[in-house]
C-alpha cells in the first residue's frame, strides 16, 4: 500500500506542477505578445483560469495525502495518540462521503450545464466544469487511500 501511495503522490505533484507550470507558461507567453508585438493572447485569462482550477483539485488531494492541509489541533492535541489514530479514521471516512457528494455534484453541474461554451476558449464549458467531478473523486480516494494507511499503522502499532 506504501508504493501505491508513492505512486499516487507523486503522480498528485506532477499534475499539480504541470497546472501551474501551464499558467506561468500561457501568462507568460501573453505578456510577451501583448507587450512585445501589441496582439494579446486573448484565451490566455481563461486558460490560465481553468488550469488554476485544475490545480487546485490535484494540489488539495496533494495536501490532503501529505498532511499538510489546514487542521485544527487545539483540542485533539489534548487526546491520546490511539485516540488521535481513531478520530483520524472518522476524519477520513467523512472526507470520503464529502468527496463522492462534491464528485456527483459537479457531474450533475457539468452534464446539465456542460453544453455552454466559454467565451475565450470556444470549448464546452463542460471541460471546465468537469474540474469539480475530478476534484471530487481524488478527494474520495485520497481519503480511502488515507484510511486504508490509517488502518494498517493501527493495526500495526506504527505512527501515521
Amino acid at each position: 500500500m506504501k508504493k501505491l501511495t508513492s505512486y499516487y503522490r507523486a503522480l498528485l505533484a506532477l499534475l499539480t506542477g504541470g497546472s501551474l507550470l501551464a499558467i506561468f507558461l500561457v501568462v507568460f507567453a501573453s505578456s510577451l505578445s501583448r507587450y512585445t508585438f501589441n496582439a494579446p493572447l486573448l484565451w490566455s485569462e481563461e486558460f490560465a483560469r481553468y488550469a488554476m482550477i485544475y490545480g487546485t483539485m490535484f494540489g488539495a488531494s496533494l495536501a490532503y495525502i501529505e498532511g499538510r492541509q489546514i487542521g485544527f489541533n487545539l483540542l485533539t492535541d489534548l487526546l491520546s495518540a490511539r485516540a488521535r489514530a481513531r478520530l483520524a479514521l472518522l476524519v477520513h471516512l467523512a472526507s470520503l462521503a464529502v468527496g463522492v457528494i462534491v464528485a456527483y455534484s459537479g457531474y450533475v453541474f457539468f452534464t446539465t450545464r456542460g453544453s455552454l461554451l466559454s467565451t475565450g476558449l470556444g470549448i464546452p464549458m463542460a471541460y471546465a466544469q468537469a474540474a469539480m467531478s475530478l476534484g471530487g473523486v481524488l478527494l474520495a480516494l485520497t481519503a480511502l487511500i488515507c484510511f486504508l494507511n490509517s488502518v494498517h499503522s493501527l493495526r500495526h502499532g506504527e505512527e501515521n
